[in-house]
């Protein structure tokens, strides 16, 4: 499967914006964001011009992109496969990306990142309703339970992030019992349930692949 080995930091410097690809280091005051680091490249300050429209909606479909660590290729399938679903196909992009298993693995609080959640599903240690899966991308549906493998739970970094439900819990469409490391699937959630996204502008996305 291909992934992005680029450095994560990079990322987030480019779009101005901490994408939570590391986790709790993305909360360190080392990170680059924090410490105001500028764009990456030779001459910032000729980057730093007012954007073209196109350029807006570039940004913004990269930055979404990059915060649920897709490629160009599987973005692009995903956001054709929501232009054909009923409601505005911004909402159902943003729904679609929420319901990746490694997206809800992330929001159980098994994992720090995405990309470590994505690690977890694809070497084996989650269960959907009873059943191995190992397909990141695979779409969880209302009233699945989703839980960590007998192996996994003795994994250290998973028991670590589980400490983070302890501090902030979950999101209200989902439900997570850390003592079995199970989780359930409560309700699909809206586009105005996703309040980390709230200053994301989902429509430059289909702008940009409108045209």
């Amino acid at each position: 499967m291909a992934r992005n080995l680029g450095p994560q930091c990079r990322l987030c410097r480019a779009e101005h914006k901490k994408l939570f690809l590391k986790g709790t280091r993305c909360y360190s005051a080392k990170c680059p964001i924090a410490k105001k680091a500028p764009a990456p490249g030779k001459s910032p300050k000729d980057r730093a011009r007012k954007l073209s429209d196109y350029g807006l909606q570039l940004r913004e479909k990269q930055k979404l992109k990059r915060m649920y660590g897709l490629l160009e290729k599987q973005f692009r399938n995903l956001f054709e496969y929501a232009e054909k679903l009923p409601g505005r196909s911004g909402d159902n992009l943003i729904i679609l990306l929420e319901r990746r298993l490694d997206n809800i693995v992330y929001r159980m609080r098994f994992a720090s990142s995405r990309k470590q959640a994505r690690q977890i599903v694809s070497h084996g240690h989650v269960f959907v309703n009873g059943k191995r899966v190992n397909i990141p991308s695979f779409k969880v549906k209302l009233g699945d339970v989703i839980s960590i493998s007998p192996q996994g739970q003795k994994i250290i970094s998973i028991k670590e992030s589980l400490k983070e439900f302890t501090k902030s819990g979950v999101v209200p469409w989902l439900e997570v019992d850390p003592d079995t490391m199970t989780g359930k699937v409560n309700a699909i959630p809206r586009r105005s349930d996703i309040t980390d996204l709230a200053d994301i502008k989902d429509q430059l996305v289909v702008e940009l692949y409108s045209r």
